[in-house]
């Protein structure tokens, strides 16, 4: 299936702000589930864009603009051939040993309440089905809400509020799977929903887990499934902050006033995967 994305980032100052740094985890990258096609960042004013790759293996870029500016717009054009192989992950770059997702981080903390859900539920000794058993779980008992949570938002309490968004329900499904010692990592990507709604206020999150004999299976408590045809991987980290598509400081400005737009369709033309 080939995907087509059009994802623009507004940024709108009360004031001048000048000296705007920002780290770009927008590009995504070719493995055996999905081949980048074309990929193209484009910024509205005087900007320079530097490429690098950090230390999970992601594709960035330091957006660095050294004048002054009302407004920003960062929008990001590109399409990918995607195909399904049962939410095995295949082909990835992978600087570190799984091992070192193990380790708990301040998003993805498992709270003695998280704990506590991720061994009832998890009522197999096979891992696979231990980890479909949380997803299964977390998918029913915390409710999709917009609004009812934030980016600083961490498992613990979107757990205890039983709601969150797609952030924060991997964050939730990271934090069980660490508690039940296997190893997980935060996924942030595009979703071609197949509810028609294409044009979307933000792009998706998932988790994926280490299987012994498997190696990573990425799973999407939002949507209770497996990621399949219909996800674009972009960047990975331990929780959100290592994978956020875009971050950064400025000076100056005043207030700031962020909105997102995205649209994420199947296109047209025919995959040649």
């Amino acid at each position: 299936m080939r995907i087509n994305i059009d994802h623009l980032t507004k940024y709108v100052f009360s004031q001048p702000a000048r000296s705007v740094i920002q780290h770009l985890r927008v590009t995504p990258q070719s493995n055996a589930n999905q081949t980048v096609l074309n990929w193209d960042i484009n910024i509205d004013c005087d900007a320079k864009l530097t490429p690098f790759r950090d230390a999970y293996g992601n594709s960035c870029h330091i957006l660095a603009i050294d004048k002054n500016i009302h407004e920003l717009n960062i929008e990001v054009i590109g399409s990918a051939d995607i195909t399904s192989n049962n939410g095995l992950v295949k082909g990835a770059i992978e600087p570190f040993s799984p091992m070192v997702y193990l380790r708990p981080t301040p998003l993805a903390t498992p709270s003695p309440q998280i704990k506590e859900f991720a061994h009832d539920v998890a009522s197999s000794s096979n891992k696979l089905d231990a980890l479909h058993c949380v997803l299964s779980a977390i998918h029913k008992q915390i409710a999709f809400v917009v609004g009812a949570t934030n980016s600083t938002t961490d498992a613990a309490m979107a757990f205890e509020n039983r709601q969150g968004v797609c952030q924060d329900l991997a964050h939730i499904f990271i934090a069980c799977s660490r508690a039940l010692s296997i190893p997980s990592r935060y996924i942030s990507g595009h979703l071609l929903r197949q509810d028609g709604q294409n044009f979307q206020e933000a792009s998706h999150a998932w988790a994926e887990s280490y299987v012994d004999g498997l190696g990573w299976v990425a799973f999407d408590a939002a949507n209770g499934i497996c990621a399949d045809e219909h996800y674009v991987r972009v960047a990975v980290g331990l929780d959100y902050r290592d994978a956020a598509p875009v971050s950064g400081a400025r000076y100056g400005g005043g207030f700031e006033t962020l909105s997102v737009g995205l649209h994420v369709r199947q296109s047209s033309e025919q995959s040649q995967s």
